[in-house]
């Protein structure tokens, strides 16, 4: 079953998101994430390219040449994934097919327009008996 992980207080979801990229990268995860949002996923590209300074975060979009060789790979699409070992899902809904992994991270601003939405896909997972870990980050990941 999907072990399910909730990181909540972030003052900017994709900024946490992309220092959570970078600390699975250093621990060499395989990480598939779900950013449906296509402003969203440019910002979270640019981030990942440039933070921290002197380094970067190897990832593509899944439907570049490079995925099959690329650790990280953003999609807005979850019909046919390359990997089902770990998905960072940044959309507003539950993301199609989540359980085929093995583990699903949630990342959650302080924002309502972030934080309702998360709270019912909490509430969804929580119903079906998915093991659920929840993490303030407020203080940083």
């Amino acid at each position: 079953m999907t072990r399910i992980e909730f990181l909540h207080g972030a003052a900017d979801r994709i900024q946490s998101a992309a220092h959570w990229l970078q600390q699975a990268w250093a621990q060499r995860r395989q990480v598939l994430v779900y950013v449906p949002d296509a402003g969203q996923a440019t910002r979270l590209d640019r981030m990942l390219w440039t933070q921290p300074a002197l380094s970067f975060v190897p990832h593509c979009r899944v439907n570049s040449p490079l995925a099959v060789e690329t650790p990280i790979l953003l999609t807005d699409r979850l019909d046919d994934p390359p990997q089902e070992t770990c998905l960072l899902n940044l959309s507003d809904t539950l993301p199609p097919t989540f359980s085929r992994f093995e583990q699903l991270i949630e990342i959650v601003s302080t924002e309502d327009t972030d934080r309702l939405p998360a709270r019912a896909r909490f509430k969804f997972y929580r119903e079906r008996g998915y093991a659920i870990d929840s993490r303030d980050i407020s203080g940083g990941i």
